[in-house]
């Protein structure tokens, strides 16, 4: 290994260790009360080392949704491949319960990235162009999971071919994310009030999402006929 290579390792040691720490932090207090000289004292590094590798906690916030982005990928990916030969709308409903077992495995990732999307940290200062395309990329990596199986939902005559699959998919994602919320905060009170389970609401929820969108099975036989 040459100077540079090795020195670029050294580089990457650090940044991930400055991550490590930071998630830490923010994890246990919350973003908002975590700082930099808190992140920098649990990576044993100083205040100005961190700011040689992140030039904010904003920066830092984006790298923990990336590895938290990745993860979920990697688990979508991975529960879209044991649903093959499925039909569109239980793929739809897999990447939605694939959601929820992230929640319950990878909650403070989850929080992370739910809090991505539901607030407007895509235009904060101090994040680098590239830290940001990172993220707009892989969340868009998980949208299209929703648009490619809209689509094949059309050519297999499950879903209504007169829908728009990008509005279609903004609203089943925001829909999505609006169950998340409530069905993740209020479940105790979900569960002791009214005797319910959150990850059976979640599919039904989904159910009653695409209901709007599927198509009846007389309308799958019209449909048929139209294409024979």
């Amino acid at each position: 290994m040459g100077v540079s290579e090795r020195k670029e390792k050294e580089k990457q040691i650090r940044r991930n260790d400055i991550i490590d720490a930071a998630e830490k932090v923010i994890f246990s207090k919350g973003y908002d009360m975590a700082t930099m000289d808190d992140i920098a004292r649990e990576a044993e590094f100083s205040k100005r080392t961190v700011y040689i590798y992140f030039n904010s906690k904003e920066q830092i916030y984006f790298e923990i949704m990336v590895r938290g982005y990745n993860i979920l990928i990697e688990n979508i990916e991975s529960s879209l491949n044991d649903a093959k030969g499925k039909n569109a709308l239980n793929r739809i409903k897999q990447v939605g319960r694939t959601l929820y077992e992230f929640n319950n495995e990878y909650p403070d990732y989850f929080n992370a990235i739910m809090s991505y999307e539901n607030g407007e940290k895509d235009f904060v200062n101090g994040v680098p162009d590239e830290s940001k395309e990172e993220c707009y990329a892989l969340g868009e990596q998980i949208f299209g999971y929703l648009t490619s199986a809209l689509e094949d939902g059309i050519e297999e005559g499950v879903i209504r071919r007169e829908i728009d699959i990008i509005n279609t998919a903004i609203v089943l994602w925001s829909c999505t994310i609006g169950l998340f919320n409530t069905l993740i905060k209020k479940r105790n009170y979900i569960n002791h009030y009214h005797n319910r389970n959150s990850e059976k609401l979640l599919l039904e929820g989904l159910d009653m999402l695409m209901c709007l969108y599927k198509i009846s099975n007389e309308g799958a036989e019209n449909e048929k006929e139209k294409e024979e």
